[in-house]
C-alpha cells in the first residue's frame, strides 16, 4: 500500500505518467490484468481487487472484493457510515457487471453493509437487473445479509445535524479529493462532501468486469436514485470494446446515458481517454453554464488494456493499478 506521503508526491505528477512512463495509448500495448478505480478511495480498493488478479482470478470477483473495502470504510459517501438522505436515513445504491454482459444492481436499500455483493446476488440469483427499496433488502435478508442497526456515525450525525441549520444542498466541486477514511464528513466551511467508488478491470484472461457503489448525494430528496446503480449510466461493460464508470452529479450522467456512451465511443475507435473527454462534451454542450457549476467524471479501459479518465473540473483523480501490488494516483485532464 502506498503511504499518503507517496500519495501526495506521486498526485502531484499530474496526467500523462506513472513514475515517470508514458500513460499508454489505445491499442499500443497489453496490459493485464489491470484496475482504475474513482477517487482517492480507490488506492485502498485497488489493493484488494490487486489480490485477486494477481492470481488471475476473475475481474468480476476483483472489482466486488475491491469495492467492499470502502464499503466497510465510514466515509462520506459509500457504505452505511457515510452522509444520511435529508430525512436521516442512510440509503445505498450500487451496481455490478460480467464479462457476459450479465448485470445487477440494488438502489434505495437500507441496513445492508455490501450492496455491491447484493447487486451480484441480483445479477446471479433472479431474472431481473434491478432491485429497490424494501424489496431489494427483503432479498438481501433472504440471502443471508445481515440486516445492520439503523444508525449513523458520529461524523454523519454531526453533519446531518449541520445541515439541518440550512437544508440547502449544494455538491461541492472536487470535495473529494484528499479525504480518507478517518477525515471528516464535511470541510471547515461547511461544505458537503459527495460521490462513489467506480471500478473497472481486466483480468489475465482478458475480460472485463466494472463496479460501481455508493450512498450518493449527501441529504438528496427521500427515494432519489443517480446513476450509480443504473446500466449504462454510472456503469457499462462490453466484453469485446472496454469498460467504464462514472463519479459525480449522476442525474447529468443519467441524461447523456454516459457510460454507454463512453464504450459505444471506444466502438468507434476512441481511446478510453479520449471516449471520456467526447462524453464529457456532450454534458457542457447540453448546459455550458450549469456544467461551470458541477462535477462529472469517467474512467475507462479498453480490450487492450488502454485506460484514461477525463473530468469537467480540475482535481479529479483516479487510482491504477498494474504489474504488481503498488497503486498510482493520476490525474485525469478536465474541461474547465
Amino acid at each position: 500500500m502506498i503511504n499518503r506521503r507517496n500519495f501526495l508526491r506521486l498526485s502531484s505528477l499530474g496526467t500523462g505518467t506513472i513514475l515517470g512512463a508514458p500513460m499508454l495509448a489505445a491499442g499500443k500495448k497489453t496490459v493485464r490484468p489491470l484496475v482504475i478505480s474513482t477517487w482517492d478511495a480507490g488506492i485502498a480498493a485497488n489493493a484488494a481487487a490487486w489480490q485477486v488478479l494477481r492470481t488471475k482470478g476473475r475481474a468480476l470477483d476483483a472489482v466486488e472484493k475491491g469495492v467492499n473495502v470502502t464499503e466497510n470504510e465510514i466515509n462520506c459517501c459509500v457504505g452505511l457510515g457515510a452522509n444520511p438522505d435529508r430525512d436521516g436515513m442512510v440509503t445505498l445504491d450500487a451496481s455490478i457487471m460480467d464479462e457476459h454482459g450479465n448485470c445487477g444492481g440494488v438502489a434505495a436499500l437500507e441496513r445492508i453493509k455490501h450492496p455491491i455483493s447484493v447487486a451480484r446476488r441480483v445479477m446471479e440469483k433472479t431474472p431481473h437487473v434491478l432491485l429497490v427499496g424494501e424489496g431489494a433488502q427483503q432479498f438481501a435478508v433472504a440471502e443471508g445479509f445481515t440486516l445492520e442497526e439503523q444508525k449513523l456515525s458520529p461524523a454523519a450525525e454531526k453533519a446531518y445535524r449541520d445541515w439541518l441549520k440550512s437544508s440547502e444542498y449544494k455538491p461541492i466541486i472536487n470535495v473529494e479529493r484528499g479525504h480518507g477514511p478517518s477525515a471528516p464528513l464535511t470541510l471547515p466551511d461547511g461544505s458537503i462532501n459527495h460521490d462513489t467508488i467506480g471500478m473497472v478491470a481486466i483480468d489475465a484472461m482478458g475480460n472485463l468486469s466494472g463496479s460501481c457503489t455508493t450512498s450518493g448525494m449527501g441529504f438528496k430528496m427521500r427515494g432519489r436514485v443517480g446513476d450509480s446503480p443504473v446500466i449504462g449510466a454510472g456503469l457499462y461493460v462490453d466484453n469485446e470494446i472496454g469498460a467504464a464508470t462514472s463519479t459525480g452529479v449522476g442525474e447529468e450522467v443519467i441524461k447523456i446515458c454516459g457510460t454507454h456512451l463512453v464504450v459505444e465511443l471506444m466502438r468507434q475507435g476512441y481511446s478510453p481517454a479520449e471516449a471520456c473527454k467526447k462524453a464529457v462534451e456532450r454534458i457542457v454542450k447540453r448546459d455550458i453554464a450549469k456544467a461551470r457549476e458541477i462535477q462529472v467524471g469517467f474512467i475507462a479501459i479498453n480490450k487492450a488494456g488502454a485506460y484514461g479518465g477525463y473530468c469537467l473540473q480540475k482535481g479529479f483523480n483516479y487510482a491504477v493499478c498494474f504489474a504488481d501490488d503498488k497503486n498510482f494516483l493520476i490525474d485525469a485532464k478536465s474541461y474547465f
